[in-house]
């Protein structure tokens, strides 16, 4: 053998290396006409109704127990939280300029399954749309007046405080986030994609467990992805039901109840699954695009009539103190905010990466056909700026009212379903974009749902894609049901308990997304040879 064969030979390895013959669904079963993964399908549904149980027969006893456990996972690995959130985003800034860069999720000849506008739609709504119209007036106003803590305890109401506020909430929506969902993201579509593994969690982890990954210890990693995500699904979709049901108490004088929150939930969940029926073109693509469209017409709306000027100024000061802010922020030594920094800062992270198992593997599904870099700048670098200008617009408002002691919001937040509608009140036409407001959370949830649903399902059929349509159905059910039977049983005081479950999940996946990220970086090297 000359010495070309041989490294020709030698590429061919090196491209091979992290292949698999294991094919999706070799190992499933059919249940109930349902075409799943045993182990993880049956684990997963007997802990998700075990949960269910226990905190309607002993609601302020899991509360208790799992707030504690929320709490001393994040003021005890606050540090882990931290450094890991600022090495993800080294990371993915790493590999948008190495030559791995150039990778093509596919191969080289892999070609886009959907248009840029389609894709960035469905991967925006998926991965926070809905928490910007929860957060983007509640959060700035909160540190400015001193609700819960502020920024490296600045004083409350001052200028500073005004400018820190917008830096730290650009802090929890920009980079950090969507660098989470970008090392999932990617390792996702990579070892899918470019080495023909199953679409689901552990085939990320193949260069390091190789074979065993299919095993036990597969098994475990994809079950903690379903709980994690079924449970933030449910708590977003209780969550999302107060702001709406606040929403039509505030337009129309409709009774915010636990009837008016579980009718929402049935008519979203009734929605999601009508969409999830028609699949992803026709369900997912869709509804993301009528969200873009309508979030689009409302913040055109908030940055003319609240005034081009001022919304231009509140965009440079907002990117002007995230850039001063985002070390000072993200240093884990010697900070003197204890109160904001956990209450805040270390929720937030582990509540995105509690969610990183769904909006990853979502993202990965979409994402067929681009390159890394291209990948990566749009999951990473295009939300960050997209919300900038959502928070220049919606929070720089709010904190002009709260100054100016303009309307509710004078008087710092009291209700946070109620901000947003609260802010818009002051503006012109406050029906019009109530009603898109509202109409706007609903889509957002519809979306996250439907998109939930698929993630879920293919993660318990064992990777498959193509799975029966009553798989996806059963999961889209199911996560309404979990919302609409804890408000009814527990009140919120059981999705309080929920949230925190989700959020105490996000320390275990901490640890998982700092191997994949080893993992993803030895499947990209093998790549580029």
């Amino acid at each position: 053998m000359d010495d070309s064969t041989r490294s020709a030979t030698a590429d061919v390895k090196k491209r091979a290396e992290y292949t698999s013959d294991y094919k999706a669904g070799q190992d499933n079963v059919t249940i109930l006409g349902l075409d799943v993964l045993n182990p993880v399908f049956s684990t997963s549904a007997f802990l998700i109704l075990l949960f269910i149980a226990t905190t309607l027969i002993f609601p302020a006893d899991a509360k208790e127990m799992l707030l504690g456990a929320r709490t001393w996972s994040i003021e005890t690995f606050d540090w882990l939280f931290l450094i890991s959130g600022n090495i993800f985003v080294l990371f993915c800034l790493a590999l948008i300029v190495l030559p791995v860069g150039k990778i093509r999720l596919g191969g080289k000849t892999a070609t886009p399954d959907f248009n840029r506008m389609s894709w960035f739609s469905m991967l925006f709504a998926a991965g926070m749309g809905i928490g910007l119209m929860f957060w983007s007036v509640a959060e700035p106003v909160a540190y400015y007046t001193d609700w819960y803590g502020t920024p490296l305890n600045v004083a409350a109401n001052t200028p500073e405080a005004a400018s820190l506020a917008m830096g730290a909430t650009m802090y929890h929506w920009g980079l950090h986030p969507w660098a989470i969902y970008g090392v999932v993201a990617l390792a996702l579509a990579f070892f899918t994609y470019n080495k023909g593994l199953p679409l689901t969690i552990r085939s990320a982890f193949y260069p390091l467990l190789g074979e065993r990954v299919w095993g036990p210890i597969g098994h475990v990693i994809d079950i903690v992805a379903v709980l994690a995500t079924i449970f933030g699904l449910a708590t977003s979709l209780g969550l999302g039901a107060s702001q709406a049901a606040g929403g039509l108490s505030f337009l129309f004088d409709i009774e915010n109840n636990i009837t008016t929150q579980i009718v929402i939930i049935a008519g979203v969940t009734s929605i999601a699954i009508f969409s999830v029926v028609r699949g992803l073109d026709g369900g997912v693509k869709l509804l993301s695009n009528i969200n873009m469209l309508i979030a689009g017409i409302l913040l055109l709306f908030v940055i003319v009539v609240g005034g081009v000027s001022g919304f231009l100024g509140h965009f440079f000061g907002i990117l002007s103190s995230y850039a001063e802010s985002i070390i000072p922020l993200s240093n884990p030594v010697g900070r003197e905010d204890q109160t904001w920094y956990h209450g805040w800062t270390i929720f937030y992270w582990a509540w995105w990466i509690s969610w990183s198992p769904f909006v990853g593997m979502f993202i990965a599904r979409i994402s067929k056909g681009r390159t890394v870099r291209e990948f990566l700048m749009a999951v990473l670098l295009v939300p960050t700026l997209v919300t900038a200008v959502w928070m220049a617009a919606f929070g720089g408002n709010a904190l002009d009212q709260v100054q100016g002691q303009i309307g509710a919001l004078a008087n710092g937040v009291g209700d946070v379903s109620l901000a947003m509608f609260q802010m818009l009140e002051n503006l012109p036409l406050t029906e019009i974009t109530s009603a898109l407001a509202i109409i706007l959370v609903l889509v957002f949830f519809i979306t996250s749902s439907d998109s939930g649903s698929l993630v879920i399902d293919s993660i318990t059929a064992g990777g498959k894609v193509d799975a029966p349509v009553p798989q996806r159905i059963f999961w889209a059910v199911l996560e309404g049901l979990i919302a609409a039977v804890l408000l009814y049983g527990g009140g919120s005081e059981a999705l309080t308990a929920l949230q925190a479950g989700a959020v105490t999940v996000g320390l275990p996946f901490t640890i998982i997304l700092l191997l994949m990220c080893v993992s993803l970086y030895k499947g990209l090297k093998s790549e580029v040879y």
